[in-house]
């Protein structure tokens, strides 16, 4: 392969990485380990829908990406209203600040349970290394690189430890059988909030603009966005797979991350949970970026401070989210794995306004002839919204009337 050719393809490599490392934090891990431990294999034909959904809304998110020089939240306010705008910057603001709790805490308890001292020193540490980070003038590569690297360690960790435990597949087929299991309802809405994330499809098109595309290659451009859905169903299926094989038939219902490390013995040894912290470690720290990058860009854009990431207030914006995951991190002290699942479940709720928001952005984008958005693309939409709504309803009467 010629250095040209390379350089081609690493050029590709990025947005679609980005996503799925923001999108696989602690609680994707927390979840799926939980729902394999608890269930076995009977949840697992929820993670390919859910992939099918997220797949058509992060394409059509980098069509419009790549057919405007505007943002998706300048489009929208456009066409529609500056409230609407605002809605949808602070409520990703919200859902952002809610994880990031999640992976301050993820990233410190590593350090913290390997040299058995307190947490809190590290988790101080590591966010401020990830605002330094902010500072630096190419903050967008720097981005990528850590993403693409903590996606791949998880991606082998997981990968490896499935092949040593050997699945049944005779049992995965028997339940395959798109059924919820008693009392697994609220698992299964919060695997769909970590795997079917309108954030992180929402903030595609911000993605492919940072990076300046444009959509003379728009099908590559495509396909690269969706190299990172499917690897964030890979790893979502790993892990509950794996959490089946091992987790399951020895009775661990899995409460805390020690617990959830017990997965890679069978690979690891001893060692498990020491290397199950590393992988918790790229998940939260690549996260702690990630999450803080999407819900601070997004907030400055809706509130008109600006989008773009060499921008001192955009920065600042993307801080506060930092800190306040830190704040949090640092009140708590530990992994709450039920506080992580209910804050994933919970962010179903927010979400269907701005999965309609896409999808009438993208065909008013088609209707100018910018993209075709074809039959296929429109009925997996409409299907996804509407799932969106059902589950948003349920969720709503889970959290605040049950």
């Amino acid at each position: 392969m010629t250095d040209r050719k390379k350089k081609n393809i690493l050029g590709l490599i990025g947005p679609g990485f980005i996503t799925a490392a923001l999108v696989l934090g602690p609680g994707s891990l927390a979840i799926g380990s939980k729902i394999g431990a608890n269930y076995e294999f009977r949840l697992l034909w929820v993670v390919p829908i859910c992939i099918l959904f997220m797949a058509a809304f992060t394409i059509v998110s980098t069509r419009i990406g790549l057919s405007s020089k505007q943002t998706l939240i300048e489009l929208i306010r456009e066409k529609y209203s500056n409230t609407i705008c605002i809605v949808i910057g602070v409520g990703l603001f919200i859902v952002a600040a809610s994880f990031q709790a999640g992976n301050s805490i993820g990233a410190g308890m590593v350090f913290g349970e390997m040299f058995n001292v307190s947490p809190v020193p590290w988790i101080i540490a590591f966010s401020v290394i990830a605002i330094i980070l902010l500072f630096f003038k190419s903050f967008f590569k720097i981005l990528e690189k850590i993403m693409i690297g903590m996606v791949v360690l998880m991606l082998i960790s997981f990968v490896l430890t499935l092949i040593i435990s050997k699945p049944n597949i005779s049992l995965l087929i028997q339940q395959f059988n798109f059924e919820l299991p008693s009392g697994s309802e609220f698992l299964a809405l919060a695997l769909v909030a970590s795997s079917f994330s309108i954030a992180g499809a929402f903030y595609q098109s911000y993605l492919v603009q940072e990076k300046g595309w444009d959509k003379s290659e728009s099908k590559s451009h495509e396909r690269e966005s969706l190299s990172g859905v499917f690897i964030l169903g890979i790893i979502t299926a790993t892990v509950m797979l794996v959490a089946a094989s091992v987790l399951y038939p020895q009775g661990i219902q899995v409460n805390s991350a020690a617990e959830m490390g017990k997965a890679l013995e069978p690979i690891f040894g001893s060692y498990a949970t020491v290397i199950f912290m590393f992988g918790l470690f790229a998940a939260s720290f690549s996260s702690l970026i990630g999450n803080a990058t999407l819900g601070g860009v997004l907030l400055s854009d809706a509130l008109n401070i600006g989008r773009k990431l060499e921008s001192q207030k955009v920065r600042y914006v993307i801080m506060s989210v930092i800190l306040i995951g830190a704040a949090v991190a640092i009140i708590f002290g530990n992994l709450p794995i039920q506080l992580i699942i209910m804050a994933q479940g919970f962010t179903i709720i927010v979400v269907p306004v701005i999965g309609f928001m896409i999808f009438m952005i993208a065909r008013d984008r088609a209707a100018k002839h910018f993209f075709k958005l074809s039959t296929t693309l429109n009925i997996i939409m409409i299907l996804g919204l509407a799932m969106l709504v059902l589950l948003a309803g349920a969720n709503t009467y889970n959290i605040f009337i049950k």
